[in-house]
């Protein structure tokens, strides 16, 4: 019978917390490690209790043409090198992964996915999804791990300015309206929207999600996931969804027509409805919208706030040092805060003071955790009037400059002049920064 790639709980497999605290220790752990001296289920259970240890996101598995599979942990956003495993120990990890993720192992060279539950000892579940797909040397394999701790993040942790936190609250507490998250993939959208749904939850209020695929479950919510085998995909499911008498919807992704028109008019009968968009900025959520085939005039009605983000690297509190700033560079940054709208305080940033990372054992080389830059555009009965003219992105956004908007770039500034994160990393996620 064939396998199906469906999760299952591993009892094998235990991650023990508190074992593990910096890169360089778990490489020194698993050198020790081979089929020789330990059994292929310890191997695994120590790859996976270092990356829960250190709050990994992802693991690479990736075979080389010298006969070594190359370890490497994705923490904050960066992969990192941990660990050199020789191609013969590899064969039985794969074998094993492949199933416990339900993925045919006796097939070499074809692309899978699967997933496969572990355990923590401290009761928690910790999911992992699985893709296979065959290189030159062997199977390579990307695991993720969706930990819950990860995710119980709330509203005031996600890092939006006081200014933009005040924004998303007033839009919260609406009855009705649609929510819109952009941003690519791993740019913490789910983590976003469930930070909502759980700072409005309440036992008054009925808040139903369909997703694909559900990443954690949380209490309090009703939770259905797409299965597009039985025909229960995002469009059909939201119509099913409405029927439950929600106040609140939570829609995974707006991919097509079908699925922005049923969530736009959700958002015109009463409900209040969070959904993600997959584009680079807030402005570019809106000439999306219309080129799926949603009428302007609908989306100036439906649509309250856009918010797109990005992901940066907290420079760590307890090794960050001050650095000498140039002249040239104080002049740049008075003239880019002078430049902000008046909704940023100019007395904040009237001391300028800069962080380099250095390091220490509490951190990963300077940097610990990561926060939101954010794009926010709260629509009005302004923005309904240039929207019924099918504007551009650009068009969009210059129509916001002149209501306060705030770009990734400047909000990412505006945080490494507090000391949140550094100029160099909000450059690496931003692009050149542009004074």
């Amino acid at each position: 019978m064939e396998q199906e790639n469906i999760g299952k709980i591993s009892d094998e497999i235990l991650v023990k917390g508190g074992q593990y605290h910096s890169l360089p220790e778990i490489t020194q752990k698993l050198s020790g490690l081979n089929q020789q001296t330990s059994t292929t289920t310890e191997i695994i259970s120590n790859i996976f209790s270092s990356a829960v240890d250190l709050g990994v996101s992802d693991i690479h598995f990736e075979p080389g043409r010298d006969g070594n599979v190359i370890i490497r942990f994705r923490v904050d956003g960066v992969l990192s090198e941990i660990h050199k495993m020789p191609l013969d120990d590899y064969r039985y990890v794969v074998s094993r992964i492949k199933l416990l993720s339900g993925i045919k192992f006796n097939l070499e060279g074809a692309a899978g996915d699967g997933r496969f539950t572990i355990k923590a000892d401290d009761g928690r579940d910790i999911e992992v999804r699985v893709a296979i797909a065959p290189s030159e040397y062997g199977d390579a394999i990307i695991t993720r791990l969706l930990d819950p701790k990860g995710i119980m993040v709330e509203i005031p942790d996600l890092g939006f300015r006081i200014d933009d936190y005040k924004t998303v609250q007033s839009n919260l507490m609406k009855p009705q309206g649609a929510i819109l998250v952009t941003g690519p993939t791993g740019s913490g959208k789910t983590t976003t929207l469930y930070a909502f749904l759980q700072g409005i939850r309440t036992p008054e209020i009925k808040i139903i999600t369909i997703e694909d695929p559900i990443e954690y479950h949380l209490d309090g919510i009703q939770q259905t996931q797409v299965n597009e085998a039985a025909g229960y995909t995002f469009d059909n499911g939201l119509r099913s969804i409405l029927r439950q008498d929600p106040d609140m919807i939570l829609v995974g992704e707006i991919r097509d027509f079908p699925t922005a028109e049923t969530a736009m008019h959700a958002s015109l009968t009463g409900h209040l409805v969070f959904s993600t968009l997959h584009t680079n900025s807030a402005s570019g959520a809106i000439p999306r919208l219309i080129d799926m085939g949603i009428k302007p005039q609908i989306i100036g009605s439906a649509v309250t706030l856009l918010i797109a983000q990005r992901l940066v690297r907290k420079i760590c509190p307890y090794c960050k040092q001050e650095v000498a700033v140039t002249e040239e560079m104080k002049e740049k940054i008075s003239k880019f805060i002078n430049r902000m709208p008046g909704k940023i305080s100019k007395e904040e940033y009237k001391e300028i003071k800069l962080y380099q990372p250095t390091g220490c054992d509490k951190c990963h080389g300077g940097f610990k955790g990561r926060l939101g830059i954010f794009e926010i555009i709260e629509l009005d009965k302004e923005y309904e009037k240039i929207i019924r003219e099918s504007p551009s992105e650009y068009d969009v956004e210059e129509f916001a400059r002149s209501k306060g908007f705030v770009s990734f770039q400047e909000d990412g500034i505006l945080k490494a002049l507090n000391g949140i994160t550094t100029l160099d990393e909000v450059e690496r996620i931003t692009g050149p920064l542009n004074w």
